[in-house]
């Protein structure tokens, strides 16, 4: 077979299969006109064609061959269409209208459920610690802080502390639905959640119930979690606590600037005064700052922010009167007050710290007695803030005692000329005694560079103790040999008296300067402060009545040998003015107090009570006062009698000097005032180049002689103490006082003359003639025949210089303590 008939067979064979899977070719030309291929003569009729004149395999040059594959592509591409269409079928049966709707509304049931779980899971948290610290106040007797002590300057108080149009300012301005919402805004959040996102920071949108709970149980950090937990926690708080607590607690936990949270501190802060004594348009200001509270700060803002600060401070009041709070006239009259500039925190210096330290010795002492504690437990009980401690201090005295010291004492100092005059401390305490409150105290130059000289106990009680052992006579009433005790009954005033007191023991103390003074009575040795007399009135009394007396007023326990009638005993100004306090208040037992009262949210109130039971009858303590009138008129404290002094009020009193001039006190009282003043001598850092008693160079803290300080020879209670007693008594009763002293007795230079008869005949004196003995020589205080030692040279007393010292509330430097008896007390 030739190639062309092979041709024309393949030709037959494919338009054999076209023709099975084609229509007809009549009906092709049915629908598409007359036969084109007989119009163009390509085809003869009936030959196999598509429709176009073409037979199979023809391709695009009408009648050429190899062209077969054209057909191929349009079924292609009909193909295609076909999947298209399919396609778009398959996406309209998914997404349909019930689909999309479907989902949408599952999705919001799943997100209600994730919600919901949400809600159960997260639980509300134990407040954190800084939420709930606070610091504690100290307050003197007008109620003006004079320290905020603690890491944390707040003060929490309840709602009934903070006026209503006060809260209703803070609402007006953070949060005007604040007493209708579930305690969120979620527009508000999403957006804060969205900014947190976008790195925007904060931008605002919280409800007063979610910035609570932000304070109160979160942190300030800005996340997504944080937020998300907030607003949780926001809704469950809501449902479970008061608007009143939620809007409490926001108000004591939020930041006002300057370093103070809650809004008591910054009352304080701004403008002086309590919140309850805040004004509307005060509140409006501090209800400003909480949106920016150093930016609207006054003292520190630029004119920008002052102006958005007032406008700030409009908008809260403003919409007081949208809300129905403040009328229009009301908000008319409101003029914007600006702020105190700050002042710097007083704190622990000065005489303040000194004051704080007192009144939280006072408080634990409180704790330990009520609540079983240890000390530790108290002080850290106390250290862990929350206490509202108002004192008893006078401001206008607690000057004029400072005024006293420093016109008296310090301002005659000189340390670079003297070096003596570096270790002089003052020490005072002074006490109404119809009240037993404190009203001033002295305790040393700085409370930041030395220890608390009010409250120190390692100093000898020295002539003050005088008293104490009169009124001990005066209670048991008789000598050894049976005579009745009196003012008037006679003694052996010779210096170094030997004295026997029983058992052995016998003592001859010498008097200041050896003087011998022949039969005196015991008034006369009470003006002249004569050490022979009151060994022997000690020895009749019996050491173990002196003793209970002595604790009776409040004096700590004490070892009561002989050379105690001599004040041996480790006593500090606060001690001795509690005993003659009770002197004042005709033997009722004065504690002195210097907490007025003393708050806690937890441990709730506390209010000391100074004036106890009668410890001695009231004859004796008003026969002391007369007696003690005596030493003030015509003895070594005559000193607060003469001068400027004279005439001005009415005054009993007692000096004390110790050996070697370590100590110098002025114990002395009138009507209205108890005051007790100490001078001390104590080494300065590194000794100051001075020596102790006994001769050896001194460290600090070490006690050392005051001979030479201010320029004077010797210090005696005659000296500076009563000087600075009566410059401060003058100014304290605001120039004098008519007062007198309201006595039941007829003993004492008080209520008589001093008697002038001679010793009595019908009795012996109580006491031997002295026997010659070395006045230098002191044996050991266990030979019952001997002077108990008043020094101890091999020993150093405690170094008490660290200016951060501060006294243990129970461990009292021990008064019976030989290292601690720094020289014989005398005058």
């Amino acid at each position: 077979m030739g190639r062309a008939e092979e041709r024309r067979a393949r030709q037959r064979g494919g338009g054999a299969r076209r023709a099975a899977t084609s229509p007809p070719a009549g009906a092709r030309r049915m629908e598409r006109g007359p036969d084109i291929g007989q119009q163009r003569g390509h085809r003869s009729v009936g030959s196999p064609s598509d429709g176009y004149g073409r037979g199979p395999g023809a391709g695009p040059g009408y009648g050429h061959d190899d062209g077969g594959d054209h057909g191929g592509r349009a079924d292609r591409r009909r193909a295609a269409t076909r999947r298209e269409r399919d396609d778009r079928s398959l996406l309209r049966r998914i997404f349909t209208w019930k689909k999309i709707l479907g989902t949408f509304f599952g999705m919001i049931l799943l997100g209600m459920a994730a919600a919901v779980g949400l809600y159960l899971y997260v639980d509300i948290p134990d407040p954190n610690v800084d939420a709930t610290q606070q610091s504690n106040v100290y307050k003197d007797a007008s109620g003006k802080t004079i320290a905020n002590v603690g890491e944390t300057k707040r003060e929490i108080v309840g709602l009934d502390k903070i006026p209503r149009p006060i809260q209703q300012v803070v609402v007006a301005a953070e949060n005007k639905t604040f007493y209708k919402d579930p305690g969120v805004d979620i527009k508000g959040t999403s957006r804060g959640v969205l900014n947190t996102l976008m790195g925007k920071g904060r931008q605002g949108g919280s409800t007063i119930t979610q910035q609570y709970v932000k304070n109160f149980y979160l942190s300030q950090e800005q996340t997504v979690s944080r937020k998300v937990q907030e607003l949780v926690i926001a809704l469950k708080v809501d449902r479970q606590v008061s608007k009143d607590e939620i809007l409490a607690g926001y108000l004591n936990t939020s930041y006002f600037g300057r370093g103070v949270n809650g809004i008591q501190a910054a009352a304080q802060a701004y403008y002086g005064k309590d919140a309850d004594q805040l004004s509307l348009s005060e509140g409006a200001y501090l209800a400003a700052l909480l949106q920016a509270p150093n930016q609207y700060d006054w003292a520190i803002a630029s004119e920008t922010g002052k102006t958005l600060a007032k406008q700030r401070w409009a908008y809260a009041l403003d919409n007081m009167v949208e809300m129905g709070w403040l009328s229009p006239s009301e908000r008319a009259e409101q003029e914007f007050k600006e702020p105190l500039k700050p002042t710097q925190n007083p704190g622990l210096k000065g005489q303040n710290g000194y004051i704080v330290e007192a009144a939280k010795n006072e408080l634990a002492r409180h704790l330990m007695e009520t609540d079983e504690l240890t000390a530790e437990e108290a002080l850290k009980k106390i250290d862990q803030g929350g206490w509202t401690i108002t004192v008893n201090i006078d401001k206008k005295k607690q000057k004029s005692l400072e005024k006293a010291v420093a016109d008296q004492l310090t301002d005659k100092l000189d340390p670079k000329s003297r070096k003596v005059d570096a270790a002089v401390k003052a020490g005072a305490v002074s006490v109404d005694p119809k009240t037993g409150k404190i009203v001033a105290l002295y305790g040393g130059e700085d409370a930041l560079k030395q220890h608390n000289m009010a409250i120190q106990r390692d100093y000898q009680a020295s002539s003050t103790f005088k008293p104490v052992i009169l009124a001990s006579a005066l209670e048991n009433r008789s000598t050894k040999d049976g005579r009745p005790i009196t003012p008037n009954t006679i003694y052996d005033g010779d210096s170094k008296t030997k004295i026997d007191f029983g058992g052995g023991q016998t003592y001859a103390p010498p008097n200041e300067g050896n003087d011998d003074y022949g039969d005196v009575t015991v008034q006369r040795g009470m003006d002249k402060s004569i050490n022979s007399v009151f060994a022997g009135l000690g020895a009749d009394v019996g050491m173990d009545n002196v003793k209970e007396t002595a604790e009776a007023l409040g004096m700590k326990e004490f070892d009561p040998h002989p050379a105690m009638t001599l004040g041996s005993m480790g006593a500090s100004p606060l001690d001795m003015a509690g005993v003659y306090a009770t002197f004042d208040a005709h033997g009722k037992k004065v504690t002195p107090s210097i907490i007025a009262k003393a708050e806690h949210s937890k441990s709730g109130e506390w209010v000391p009570e100074p004036i106890g039971d009668q410890v001695i009858k009231r004859e004796t303590a008003d026969t002391i006062t007369s007696v003690l009138q005596g030493v003030t008129s015509d003895g070594t404290g005559s000193t607060v009698l003469k001068g400027e002094y004279a005439g001005k009020y009415k005054a009993a009193g007692k000096t004390g000097t110790s050996d070697n001039n370590v100590s110098a006190l002025f114990a002395g009282y009138t009507p209205e005032l108890v005051t007790v003043v100490g001078i001390y001598g104590e080494a300065p850092e590194g000794g100051g180049g001075l020596k102790r008693p006994d001769g050896k160079p001194a460290a600090a803290g070490n006690h050392v002689s005051l001979r030479g300080a201010g320029g004077e020879d010797t210090i005696h209670g005659s000296g500076f103490p009563s000087r600075i007693w009566a410059a401060y008594t003058l100014g304290a009763l605001n120039g004098g006082s008519d007062a007198r002293f309201d006595l039941e007795t007829d003993m004492g230079v008080g209520v008589a003359p001093p008697p002038t008869t001679a010793p009595p005949t019908t009795a012996p004196p109580t006491t031997e003639p002295p026997e010659t003995q070395d006045p230098t020589t002191k044996p050991p205080t266990d030979d019952p025949t001997t002077e108990p030692p008043t020094d101890d040279p091999t020993t150093e007393p405690p170094t008490t210089g660290d200016p951060t010292y501060e006294p243990p509330i129970t461990i009292d430097p021990d008064p019976d303590d030989p290292n601690n008896d720094q020289g014989k007390p005398r005058d």
